[in-house]
């Protein structure tokens, strides 16, 4: 599971990726968090104002308007390439989205036509909105768009997340426009280039319901854990990590194909949610997949079993 960043973490980053950075307010707990939790984060979303005026944007965006209150976002990004700090923790901004987009996300694999909105956005994402009106005619300076690329480039550092955690939210969301006037796909390979050593997105897609061979993936969980460091042994063991990642059992570093001990706990964790236990009074689940509780995963996450 990935916490969202602190307050004085999301300050330093951003001041620690170049950005000339204003506190707006009691940003700090400024936030929707009585309207449901808030994390684990898993990216950094882009999105348009749909205003002109640095000082207007800003007080929208902190406040909201009638129907939305505010904060609409956690920063904001104006053309002069600064960023407004409005709050910090859960914000309106992402709304309900694709779960597969989520997963890949997660997986930071080539994120797949958003066509569901079922999806709480507000509690995964970060959000930046950026000073645009959004017609497709308001330029985008160049000083802006470098803040856009450094400012989610500061939060994947923070996070050790490559550039594939970053989207937009015409990418989330079915039926949003924004950002309109740049491509996303441009933007993460700003992004890349700025995270040396960090993934880009991967450049094939995931089919549409990923199959995970139980036998296949029982052999990973019963020889990868003594074998720290040696090569994936079955690359299904991804699929059932960004699952155990979405629930909130698994760091999202950990993500790696590789069967370790964190997957292994992550995994009884699950079987225990499920209601399983070891065979003695006291002794937790053993963390190796099973047929019941591998399809209860994969029902939920849109993968199929392989017996």
């Amino acid at each position: 599971m990935a916490p969202p960043l602190a307050a004085e973490r999301i300050l330093s980053a951003l001041r620690g990726e170049g950005l000339t950075v204003v506190e707006v307010g009691a940003w700090r707990t400024r936030n929707r968090n009585h309207k449901g939790p808030w994390g684990p984060s898993h990216g950094v979303m882009i999105h348009h104002t749909v205003t002109s005026g640095t000082a207007q944007t800003v007080q929208i965006c902190r406040d909201g308007y009638t129907g939305l209150p505010g904060p609409l976002c956690h920063g904001v990004i104006a053309k002069s390439g600064t960023v407004h700090l409005v709050g910090n923790g859960r914000a309106n901004h992402a709304g309900l989205g694709d779960p597969d987009v989520l997963r890949a996300v997660i997986a930071e694999t080539r994120l797949p036509n958003d066509d569901e909105a079922s999806v709480d956005g507000n509690r995964h994402f970060y959000g930046f909105e950026c000073e645009n009106r959004g017609d497709g005619r308001d330029p985008w300076p160049d000083v802006q768009l470098e803040a856009i690329e450094r400012a989610s480039a500061a939060l994947c550092r923070a996070h050790g997340w490559g550039a594939g955690s970053v989207l937009g939210h015409k990418e989330w969301q079915p039926g949003k426009p924004d950002p309109l006037g740049f491509a996303m796909d441009d933007m993460r390979a700003r992004v890349a280039d700025r995270l040396p050593g960090l993934p880009g997105p991967v450049p094939l897609p995931e089919p549409q319901h990923p199959v995970v061979d139980l036998s296949l993936l029982v052999a990973a969980a019963r020889t990868d854990p003594g074998r720290k460091g040696t090569p994936v042994s079955y690359p299904g063991v991804r699929i059932v990590e960004a699952a155990l990642i979405d629930e909130g059992l698994l760091a999202k570093r950990y993500g790696d194909g590789h069967f370790g001990l964190a997957t292994l706990t992550a995994y009884t964790l699950w079987q225990e949610r499920l209601g399983y236990r070891g065979r003695r009074p006291g002794q937790p689940a053993d963390g190796t997949p099973g047929m019941t509780s591998l399809t209860a995963l994969g029902k939920k996450h849109a993968f199929v079993i392989a017996a």
